[in-house]
Protein backbone atom coordinates (compact mmCIF):
# COMPACT_ATOMS: atom_id res chain seq x y z
CA UNK A 1 0.00 0.00 0.00
CA UNK A 2 1.24 3.25 -0.69
CA UNK A 3 2.31 5.80 2.37
CA UNK A 4 2.50 8.92 0.33
CA UNK A 5 -0.07 11.33 -1.24
CA UNK A 6 0.41 13.84 -3.71
CA UNK A 7 -2.67 16.04 -2.19
CA UNK A 8 -5.05 14.90 -4.65
CA UNK A 9 -5.91 11.73 -3.02
CA UNK A 10 -6.48 10.41 0.27
CA UNK A 11 -5.00 7.32 1.93
CA UNK A 12 -7.65 4.70 3.38
CA UNK A 13 -5.16 3.37 6.31
CA UNK A 14 -8.02 0.86 7.58
CA UNK A 15 -7.69 -1.02 4.85
CA UNK A 16 -3.50 -1.69 5.55
CA UNK A 17 -4.27 -4.46 8.46
CA UNK A 18 -6.19 -6.83 5.64
CA UNK A 19 -3.81 -8.91 4.47
CA UNK A 20 -5.35 -12.20 3.22
CA UNK A 21 -8.81 -11.23 4.93
CA UNK A 22 -9.68 -9.19 1.84
CA UNK A 23 -10.69 -11.90 -0.17
CA UNK A 24 -12.95 -12.91 2.14
CA UNK A 25 -14.43 -9.69 2.92
CA UNK A 26 -14.66 -9.13 -0.74
CA UNK A 27 -16.76 -12.11 -1.36
CA UNK A 28 -18.91 -11.47 1.78
CA UNK A 29 -19.93 -7.61 1.03
CA UNK A 30 -20.24 -8.41 -2.98
CA UNK A 31 -22.78 -11.05 -1.61
CA UNK A 32 -24.40 -8.33 1.09
CA UNK A 33 -24.43 -5.29 -1.89
CA UNK A 34 -26.41 -8.46 -4.12
CA UNK A 35 -28.80 -8.58 -1.27
CA UNK A 36 -29.12 -5.46 -0.77
CA UNK A 37 -30.16 -4.56 -4.22
CA UNK A 38 -32.31 -7.23 -4.49
CA UNK A 39 -34.43 -6.48 -1.14
CA UNK A 40 -35.12 -3.84 -1.75
CA UNK A 41 -35.63 -3.40 -5.55
CA UNK A 42 -38.48 -6.21 -4.79
CA UNK A 43 -40.06 -4.37 -1.53
CA UNK A 44 -40.44 -1.26 -3.93
CA UNK A 45 -41.74 -3.20 -6.68
CA UNK A 46 -43.98 -5.21 -4.85
CA UNK A 47 -45.89 -2.16 -3.03
CA UNK A 48 -45.73 -0.44 -6.78
CA UNK A 49 -47.37 -3.53 -8.39
CA UNK A 50 -50.36 -3.84 -6.09
CA UNK A 51 -52.57 -0.95 -5.70
CA UNK A 52 -53.63 -2.28 -2.38
CA UNK A 53 -50.45 -1.13 -0.88
CA UNK A 54 -50.89 2.36 -2.04
CA UNK A 55 -51.18 3.35 1.47
CA UNK A 56 -49.01 5.92 3.34
CA UNK A 57 -47.41 4.05 5.39
CA UNK A 58 -45.88 1.75 2.05
CA UNK A 59 -45.21 4.87 0.17
CA UNK A 60 -42.59 5.86 2.93
CA UNK A 61 -41.01 2.64 3.36
CA UNK A 62 -40.56 2.63 -0.22
CA UNK A 63 -38.99 5.88 0.36
CA UNK A 64 -36.95 4.31 3.32
CA UNK A 65 -35.89 1.75 0.61
CA UNK A 66 -34.57 3.78 -2.00
CA UNK A 67 -32.33 5.53 0.59
CA UNK A 68 -31.07 2.50 1.36
CA UNK A 69 -29.96 1.81 -1.89
CA UNK A 70 -28.80 5.13 -2.29
CA UNK A 71 -26.61 4.73 0.96
CA UNK A 72 -25.26 1.66 -0.14
CA UNK A 73 -24.15 2.42 -3.65
CA UNK A 74 -22.25 5.52 -1.98
CA UNK A 75 -20.24 2.91 -0.35
CA UNK A 76 -20.06 -0.59 -2.04
CA UNK A 77 -18.42 0.05 -5.20
CA UNK A 78 -15.20 1.81 -3.39
CA UNK A 79 -15.44 -0.59 -0.99
CA UNK A 80 -14.93 -3.11 -3.28
CA UNK A 81 -12.90 -1.66 -5.64
CA UNK A 82 -10.38 -0.91 -2.94
CA UNK A 83 -10.15 -4.44 -2.04
CA UNK A 84 -10.70 -6.18 -4.91
CA UNK A 85 -7.27 -3.96 -6.36
CA UNK A 86 -5.17 -3.68 -3.16
CA UNK A 87 -5.21 0.41 -4.25
CA UNK A 88 -6.11 1.65 -0.66
CA UNK A 89 -6.59 5.76 -2.27
CA UNK A 90 -9.19 7.55 -3.04
CA UNK A 91 -9.00 10.96 -5.04
CA UNK A 92 -10.38 14.15 -3.02
CA UNK A 93 -13.05 14.33 -5.28
CA UNK A 94 -14.38 10.99 -5.14
CA UNK A 95 -14.04 11.50 -1.36
CA UNK A 96 -15.88 14.77 -1.04
CA UNK A 97 -18.42 12.81 -2.91
CA UNK A 98 -19.02 9.79 -0.58
CA UNK A 99 -18.51 12.07 2.76
CA UNK A 100 -21.80 14.31 0.89
CA UNK A 101 -23.55 10.65 -0.22
CA UNK A 102 -23.27 8.80 3.19
CA UNK A 103 -24.21 11.64 5.35
CA UNK A 104 -27.15 12.46 3.71
CA UNK A 105 -28.13 8.95 3.66
CA UNK A 106 -28.02 8.81 7.17
CA UNK A 107 -29.90 12.05 8.09
CA UNK A 108 -33.01 10.72 5.00
CA UNK A 109 -32.90 7.54 6.84
CA UNK A 110 -33.88 9.32 10.40
CA UNK A 111 -35.72 11.91 9.09
CA UNK A 112 -37.80 9.47 7.08
CA UNK A 113 -38.16 6.96 10.27
CA UNK A 114 -38.98 9.57 12.14
CA UNK A 115 -42.06 10.86 9.65
CA UNK A 116 -43.06 6.84 9.94
CA UNK A 117 -43.25 7.43 13.31
CA UNK A 118 -45.85 10.14 12.59
CA UNK A 119 -47.70 8.11 10.82
CA UNK A 120 -47.79 4.73 13.16
CA UNK A 121 -49.00 7.89 16.07
CA UNK A 122 -51.43 9.66 13.63
CA UNK A 123 -52.95 5.79 12.53
CA UNK A 124 -53.14 4.27 15.86
CA UNK A 125 -54.46 7.39 17.93
CA UNK A 126 -56.75 9.18 14.80
CA UNK A 127 -58.10 6.38 12.75
CA UNK A 128 -60.90 7.81 12.03
CA UNK A 129 -58.94 11.32 10.65
CA UNK A 130 -56.19 9.33 9.35
CA UNK A 131 -57.22 9.11 5.36
CA UNK A 132 -58.05 12.59 5.43
CA UNK A 133 -55.06 14.11 7.52
CA UNK A 134 -52.68 11.23 5.47
CA UNK A 135 -53.99 12.24 2.32
CA UNK A 136 -51.77 11.80 -1.24
CA UNK A 137 -50.63 15.42 -1.33
CA UNK A 138 -49.70 15.24 2.05
CA UNK A 139 -47.64 11.70 2.10
CA UNK A 140 -46.23 12.97 -0.85
CA UNK A 141 -44.93 16.35 0.44
CA UNK A 142 -44.07 14.49 3.64
CA UNK A 143 -41.46 12.17 1.25
CA UNK A 144 -40.27 15.38 -0.78
CA UNK A 145 -39.27 17.30 2.48
CA UNK A 146 -37.68 13.77 3.90
CA UNK A 147 -35.14 14.44 0.83
CA UNK A 148 -35.09 17.65 0.40
CA UNK A 149 -34.34 18.68 4.45
CA UNK A 150 -31.10 16.32 4.65
CA UNK A 151 -29.45 17.41 1.50
CA UNK A 152 -30.41 21.32 1.89
CA UNK A 153 -28.98 21.13 5.82
CA UNK A 154 -26.11 19.58 4.79
CA UNK A 155 -24.96 21.31 1.87
CA UNK A 156 -24.71 24.48 3.77
CA UNK A 157 -22.40 22.56 6.58
CA UNK A 158 -20.60 20.73 3.55
CA UNK A 159 -19.74 24.31 1.65
CA UNK A 160 -17.36 25.09 5.12
CA UNK A 161 -15.64 21.43 4.83
CA UNK A 162 -14.56 21.32 1.57
CA UNK A 163 -12.65 24.44 2.06
CA UNK A 164 -10.67 23.57 4.81
CA UNK A 165 -6.33 23.61 3.93
CA UNK A 166 -5.20 20.13 4.87
CA UNK A 167 -1.93 19.07 6.52
CA UNK A 168 -2.26 15.13 6.35
CA UNK A 169 -3.97 12.83 3.68
CA UNK A 170 -4.24 9.52 5.78
CA UNK A 171 -7.59 8.64 7.06
CA UNK A 172 -8.28 6.01 9.32
CA UNK A 173 -11.14 3.56 8.11
CA UNK A 174 -12.22 2.23 5.43
CA UNK A 175 -14.65 5.16 3.57
CA UNK A 176 -14.10 8.85 3.96
CA UNK A 177 -16.35 10.85 6.78
CA UNK A 178 -16.25 14.26 7.63
CA UNK A 179 -15.29 14.04 11.33
CA UNK A 180 -12.00 11.90 9.89
CA UNK A 181 -11.30 14.63 7.56
CA UNK A 182 -11.86 17.75 9.86
CA UNK A 183 -9.19 16.22 11.53
CA UNK A 184 -6.62 16.73 8.86
CA UNK A 185 -7.34 20.51 8.80
CA UNK A 186 -4.37 23.01 9.64
CA UNK A 187 -6.68 25.83 10.50
CA UNK A 188 -8.63 26.03 13.56
CA UNK A 189 -11.76 24.20 13.20
CA UNK A 190 -14.05 26.11 15.92
CA UNK A 191 -16.44 27.23 13.28
CA UNK A 192 -17.14 23.78 11.67
CA UNK A 193 -17.48 22.46 14.90
CA UNK A 194 -20.04 24.97 16.13
CA UNK A 195 -21.85 23.98 12.90
CA UNK A 196 -21.47 20.30 13.17
CA UNK A 197 -23.24 21.05 16.72
CA UNK A 198 -26.04 22.85 15.12
CA UNK A 199 -26.36 19.74 12.60
CA UNK A 200 -26.64 17.31 15.35
CA UNK A 201 -29.70 19.28 16.86
CA UNK A 202 -31.54 19.50 13.92
CA UNK A 203 -31.30 16.71 12.53
CA UNK A 204 -30.78 14.16 15.05
CA UNK A 205 -32.57 15.92 18.30
CA UNK A 206 -35.33 16.86 16.48
CA UNK A 207 -36.47 14.03 14.78
CA UNK A 208 -35.49 12.28 18.14
CA UNK A 209 -38.39 14.25 19.77
CA UNK A 210 -40.91 13.36 16.85
CA UNK A 211 -40.25 9.75 17.59
CA UNK A 212 -40.21 9.75 21.46
CA UNK A 213 -43.87 12.07 21.38
CA UNK A 214 -44.83 9.52 18.94
CA UNK A 215 -44.52 6.66 20.75
CA UNK A 216 -45.52 8.37 23.89
CA UNK A 217 -48.57 9.03 22.62
CA UNK A 218 -49.30 5.70 21.12
CA UNK A 219 -48.20 4.01 24.72
CA UNK A 220 -51.26 6.41 26.49
CA UNK A 221 -53.70 5.35 24.34
CA UNK A 222 -52.45 1.75 24.62
CA UNK A 223 -52.84 1.51 28.19
CA UNK A 224 -56.81 3.73 27.61
CA UNK A 225 -57.62 0.48 25.54
CA UNK A 226 -58.77 -3.01 25.83
CA UNK A 227 -55.69 -5.63 26.26
CA UNK A 228 -56.56 -6.76 22.03
CA UNK A 229 -56.37 -3.33 20.67
CA UNK A 230 -53.65 -2.32 22.61
CA UNK A 231 -51.88 -5.61 21.48
CA UNK A 232 -52.67 -5.10 17.84
CA UNK A 233 -51.42 -1.61 17.91
CA UNK A 234 -48.34 -1.97 19.25
CA UNK A 235 -48.01 -5.03 17.05
CA UNK A 236 -48.31 -2.53 13.76
CA UNK A 237 -44.96 0.00 15.77
CA UNK A 238 -42.35 -3.46 16.02
CA UNK A 239 -41.11 -3.35 12.81
CA UNK A 240 -40.34 0.15 12.72
CA UNK A 241 -39.01 0.01 16.62
CA UNK A 242 -36.74 -2.64 15.13
CA UNK A 243 -35.73 -0.55 12.03
CA UNK A 244 -35.13 2.21 14.15
CA UNK A 245 -33.39 0.82 17.28
CA UNK A 246 -30.71 -0.99 14.31
CA UNK A 247 -30.08 2.07 12.96
CA UNK A 248 -29.58 3.63 16.29
CA UNK A 249 -26.96 1.07 17.33
CA UNK A 250 -24.77 1.52 13.95
CA UNK A 251 -24.81 5.19 14.48
CA UNK A 252 -23.62 4.51 17.71
CA UNK A 253 -20.91 2.50 16.83
CA UNK A 254 -19.81 4.43 14.66
CA UNK A 255 -19.52 7.39 17.14
CA UNK A 256 -17.54 5.34 19.38
CA UNK A 257 -15.21 3.88 16.54
CA UNK A 258 -14.57 7.51 15.71
CA UNK A 259 -14.14 10.02 18.84
CA UNK A 260 -12.68 6.89 21.49
CA UNK A 261 -9.38 4.87 21.35
CA UNK A 262 -10.59 1.44 19.87
CA UNK A 263 -7.15 0.07 19.56
CA UNK A 264 -7.75 -2.46 22.34
CA UNK A 265 -10.70 -3.77 19.64
CA UNK A 266 -9.92 -6.83 17.51
CA UNK A 267 -9.30 -4.94 13.81
CA UNK A 268 -11.72 -6.53 12.05
CA UNK A 269 -14.75 -5.54 14.86
CA UNK A 270 -13.58 -2.63 14.15
CA UNK A 271 -13.98 -2.25 10.97
CA UNK A 272 -17.38 -3.84 11.05
CA UNK A 273 -18.43 -1.48 13.84
CA UNK A 274 -17.18 1.71 11.45
CA UNK A 275 -19.66 0.55 9.11
CA UNK A 276 -22.85 -0.99 10.29
CA UNK A 277 -24.69 1.87 9.92
CA UNK A 278 -23.79 1.61 6.17
CA UNK A 279 -24.76 -1.77 5.76
CA UNK A 280 -26.89 -3.19 8.16
CA UNK A 281 -29.75 -0.90 7.99
CA UNK A 282 -30.52 -1.33 4.21
CA UNK A 283 -29.93 -5.01 4.40
CA UNK A 284 -32.50 -5.50 7.39
CA UNK A 285 -34.92 -2.84 6.88
CA UNK A 286 -36.56 -4.67 3.77
CA UNK A 287 -36.27 -7.97 5.51
CA UNK A 288 -37.94 -6.75 8.72
CA UNK A 289 -40.82 -5.14 7.04
CA UNK A 290 -41.56 -8.48 4.76
CA UNK A 291 -41.77 -10.91 8.00
CA UNK A 292 -43.62 -8.26 9.80
CA UNK A 293 -45.64 -6.79 7.94
CA UNK A 294 -48.58 -8.93 6.92
CA UNK A 295 -49.72 -6.99 3.53
CA UNK A 296 -46.75 -7.47 2.37
CA UNK A 297 -45.59 -11.02 2.85
CA UNK A 298 -49.62 -12.00 1.52
CA UNK A 299 -48.62 -9.97 -1.84
CA UNK A 300 -44.91 -10.84 -2.16
CA UNK A 301 -46.66 -14.65 -2.03
CA UNK A 302 -49.44 -14.09 -4.25
CA UNK A 303 -47.23 -12.78 -6.43
CA UNK A 304 -44.50 -15.31 -6.32
CA UNK A 305 -47.10 -18.35 -6.84
CA UNK A 306 -48.51 -16.20 -9.80
CA UNK A 307 -44.63 -16.35 -11.51
CA UNK A 308 -44.37 -20.07 -10.88
CA UNK A 309 -47.64 -21.43 -11.82
CA UNK A 310 -49.15 -22.20 -8.81
CA UNK A 311 -53.29 -21.23 -8.58
CA UNK A 312 -54.53 -18.32 -6.47
CA UNK A 313 -57.95 -18.28 -5.65
CA UNK A 314 -59.53 -15.03 -6.14
CA UNK A 315 -60.80 -14.81 -1.88
CA UNK A 316 -56.75 -14.81 -1.83
CA UNK A 317 -56.58 -11.90 -3.67
CA UNK A 318 -58.80 -9.81 -2.15
CA UNK A 319 -57.24 -10.12 1.00
CA UNK A 320 -57.48 -6.42 2.38
CA UNK A 321 -54.03 -4.73 3.06
CA UNK A 322 -55.10 -2.99 5.88
CA UNK A 323 -52.37 -0.27 6.89
CA UNK A 324 -52.15 -1.54 10.55
CA UNK A 325 -51.57 -5.07 9.59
Amino acid sequence: MPNTSDGTSFILAAYSDMGDLRYLAFTVLLLLYLVIICANILLVYVIYANRSLHEPQYFLLCSLAVNGLYGSTGLFPSLLFNIASGNYTISRVHCLMQIFCLYTYAIVELTSLAVMGYDRYLSICYPLQYNMIMSPSKVHKLILLTWLFPFAIFSVFFLYCIQLPLCNWVINKVYCDNYSLIKLACVNTTINNIFGIMLIIVCIVFQSLIILYSYIKILSICLKSSRDSSIKALNTCIPHLVTLLNFAAGCAFELIQSRFNMSHVPYMARVILSVYFLIFPPLLNPIIYGVRTQAIKSRLKIMLCEKIGIPVTETQKRIKCNPLN
